[in-house]
């Protein structure tokens, strides 16, 4: 990555390289270039996404945007980069590619990363993710966990659906509730995280990820498997 990954994966010019295979969207892998600056990337175009019955068509890449956002204000978890820019094959999602190391996913990270998987616990549902798949959770050549495919995020009603129940009605740690805490008044009307949040997504969905930070807060603990709704996602791999 370069030392400024957003400005680059912005402003840089787009090649795309070839298909990303067994993705349920079209997914392109690119090549960004600006200059003498060049990174990889990973490109997924609104036109391309496969429609859902219970999300409006055409708004995953700008779900995976504002999970980003959203990571990004919480200080956890580790999403690579991620814009939203018009590509080759028109507005999509263009997220920074991370080099990872084959084989390993959430199941095998679980008992190495128990405070990394705690945090992606919390942050999926305040995101309300409904696909927490263990191939969505991988380890850097760099060393550290990394969350991708956050496209199915944000539904205003709860969805809640991952592979790491490991928490659940356990309390929150103390730094947990202190970074929620944060991040709820970056969420308020009129602040920076808010108003970049309304260009992604719908404001009854903006309203309802407000009221699932108050909940997690006024709680105290980690939220359990939903009674009436699949809580993992088929396959959990």
């Amino acid at each position: 990555m370069t030392d400024d990954p957003l400005t680059l994966l912005a402003r840089g010019t787009m090649d795309v390289t070839g298909l990303v295979p067994w993705s349920s969207n079209y997914t392109f892998r690119v090549t960004i270039r600006d200059g003498e600056r060049e990174m990889l990337a990973i490109y997924k175009p609104a036109r391309g996404e496969r429609p859902l019955w219970d999300f409006p068509d055409g708004t995953l890449c700008r779900r995976e945007v504002a999970a980003y956002r959203v990571s990004a204000a919480l200080g956890f978890p580790n999403i690579p980069p991620t814009i939203l820019r018009d590509g080759p094959q028109g507005i999509g999602m263009v997220q920074s590619f991370v080099e990872t190391i084959e084989g390993e996913s959430f199941f095998t990270l679980r008992p190495k990363f128990p405070a990394e998987m705690q945090r992606i616990a919390l942050f999926d549902a305040i995101v309300n993710n409904t696909d927490r798949k263990g191939g969505h959770v991988l380890l850097g050549t760099d060393g550290q966990v990394w969350c991708i495919d956050h496209g199915v995020t944000f539904h205003e009603h709860p969805k809640l659906r991952t592979v790491i129940w490991d928490f659940m009605e356990q309390p929150i740690p103390a730094d947990l509730r202190a970074a929620l805490r944060a991040l709820r008044a970056q969420l308020a009307r009129g602040k920076a995280l808010s108003e970049s949040l309304e260009e992604l997504l719908a404001p009854r969905e903006l309203r309802a990820l407000r009221h699932r930070v108050d909940d997690l807060l006024a709680r105290g603990v980690f939220p359990s498997p939903p009674a009436d709704w699949p809580p993992v996602p088929w396959p959990p791999v």
